[in-house]
């Protein structure tokens, strides 16, 4: 239990990490900014949902999450 335990804290360490790295090293990436987010600007208003990112990050995710029970 306690190896399962620390191996699992290691890994959600790492993918802190890159994603904290993702977030410093990714002001140039266009998230938020891809075609098909929904963006509406109005005078006193102003909505932006990122559709298309969202489907990305959420593939992405899927992707490791995958790979990583895979290779349990």
């Amino acid at each position: 239990m306690n190896k399962n335990m620390g191996k699992l804290l290691i890994a959600i360490g790492i993918v802190l990490i890159i994603i904290g790295l993702i977030f410093y090293f990714g002001k140039g990436l266009p998230f938020g900014k891809l075609p098909g987010d929904i963006t509406v600007k109005r005078e006193n208003f102003s909505f932006h949902f990122p559709l298309v990112t969202s489907l990305i990050i959420s593939a992405v995710l899927t992707l490791i999450f995958y790979l990583i029970s895979k290779f349990r």
